[in-house]
């Protein structure tokens, strides 16, 4: 028990436990504790080295010890040890059983003490799975036993196989459609092309006519959007790449940059070395893809570019925006290069290199999205609504690679801890690029129509109009 100076109405009861790390397993001494009558005149005679040498030769050992120290070596009259049989040296092989009253003398250090104690309290423990383990082991002892058939038929009752069937998790998918638009719900007998849904509980319509938060019952649905694929916001690839810089790439810092809207990221070329590198750690993980971790996308630098002024980043969005009357108006340009021909000017920023990034998976596009809500009619910003190219819904766009981007470091600059200009060097430093918007070419309408093909499930024609380069 233990109680505060300050506070001595209030006792605080705490447990001390002390481990024994180390154990002695010799044996007390045989001899008997001999006490000596030393008188203490001082404590510097004490401690001299010739009181100690003194001592040695006035008071000799007491201990009469045989020859073999109690440790006969002798084999003579030891039956059977020179005709081989060692039995009579050796242990027997089934030990006599112990005496009632010796059974305490052997208890292991770990039981003695306190027989029992609540591990629950001790809060300055280190390692507590000897506390988890005692408490789940001594629950389990608690829990009725049940035979290995009982459970077995137990665990079969509560699995419903039938719900795994390819047929049943069809039908549950056009359920939920069903419900969302009861109106083009299919009836008929099940073909080829249309299956019939499974009906839908009063439980799951009115949860769907009336919506509630999972864990906050105090939110309330404010709109609903339709989930929809953007057909007409294709790329060459068929889906996105998300590039998050590492640090902030402008020196605006107390709002958002509307140049990194459309900042422009250019490929470095790799380098044969680079190019070697990479193939053979992703040959290493395709050969034991349990030791070796995927290495990713290729290890790309890229040229970073933004717009000279914020006024030439709205001009670029505008040409951009496909529902802007005026984007093919030559004036949005800036600044015309040296051929008089008007086009948009971007500055270089500096050069970044792939700090991490995930495999591109093009099979598997659609495990990760981004969604972005749409409204016509809605007035974002203070800019009001005037988009008619797509209806009201939540527009998915697949993702198929994310890359963590950070400023490109020279080894031996970033030993001595300087940055600069010379930090790109290895690489055709571009101060500028010129940027003209155009509409997409055969090509390039090609591509787009092929993976917007594949998407709403309809036949991909074959021209050969892809062979070209875009």
């Amino acid at each position: 028990m233990a109680s505060s100076a300050s506070r001595p109405d209030r006792a605080y009861h705490q447990d001390y436990i002390c481990r024994i790390r180390y154990e002695n397993s010799l044996p007390p001494p045989p001899g008997s504790v001999k006490l000596l009558d030393i008188p203490i005149d001082g404590l510097d005679y004490y401690a001299s080295p010739g009181f100690a040498s003194r001592l040695h030769r006035s008071q000799p050992i007491n201990i009469e010890a045989d020859a073999e120290l109690g440790m006969p070596i002798d084999l003579v009259g030891m039956p059977g040890v020179f005709d081989g049989d060692e039995s009579s040296i050796q242990a027997p092989l089934i030990p006599p059983p112990v005496h009632s009253r010796d059974k305490n003398l052997l208890r292991p250090l770990s039981e003695l003490g306190k027989p029992k104690y609540q591990p629950g309290g001790i809060s300055f423990l280190r390692r507590t799975e000897y506390i988890s383990s005692d408490a789940a082991r001594a629950r389990s002892e608690a829990a009725p036993k049940t035979t290995p058939k009982a459970a077995a038929a137990k665990l079969r009752k509560t699995v419903d196989t039938s719900k795994d069937d390819p047929v049943h998790v069809l039908r549950a998918a056009v359920k939920g459609f069903d419900l969302a638009h009861p109106e083009d719900a299919y009836t008929g007998t099940d073909t080829q092309d249309s299956i019939k849904g499974l009906e839908p509980t009063p439980a799951e319509i009115e949860a769907w006519n009336n919506p509630k938060h999972p864990t906050k019952s105090n939110l309330k649905a404010v709109d609903f959007y339709p989930i929809l694929p953007d057909l007409e916001a294709g790329t060459d690839t068929g889906n996105y790449m998300i590039a998050k810089f590492t640090a902030n790439p402008t020196q605006i810092i107390n709002k958002h940059d509307p140049r990194m809207d459309v900042g422009l990221l250019r490929p470095i070329e790799l380098d044969d070395a680079t190019i070697a590198e990479y193939g053979a750690r992703l040959a290493a993980h395709t050969a034991e893809p349990v030791h070796n971790l995927h290495p990713g996308g290729p290890p790309f630098n890229y040229h970073f570019f933004l717009p000279t002024d914020e006024n030439s980043a709205i001009n670029l969005k505008r040409k951009l925006d496909v529902d802007d009357a005026d984007r093919d108006d030559l004036e949005l340009y800036t600044t015309k290069n040296k051929d008089g021909k008007s086009v948009f000017r971007l500055s270089q920023q500096r050069v970044y290199e792939t700090g991490r990034s995930t495999a591109p998976d093009a099979d598997h596009a659609y495990n990760e999205i981004a969604l972005a809500l749409h409204d016509p009619d809605l007035e974002v910003l203070g800019v009001g609504g005037s988009s008619n190219r797509l209806e009201k819904a939540a527009y998915y766009y697949p993702v198929m690679q994310k890359v963590q981007l950070k400023p490109h470091r020279s080894k031996t600059l970033a030993q001595l801890g300087v940055a600069s200009r010379a930090d790109d060097e290895g690489f055709d430093v571009i101060d500028v690029i010129d940027v003209v918007v155009d509409n997409l070419d055969k090509v390039e309408n090609a591509k787009r129509h092929r993976h917007r093909a594949e998407l709403l499930g309809e036949a991909v024609e074959e021209d050969g109009a892809e062979d070209g380069d875009s």
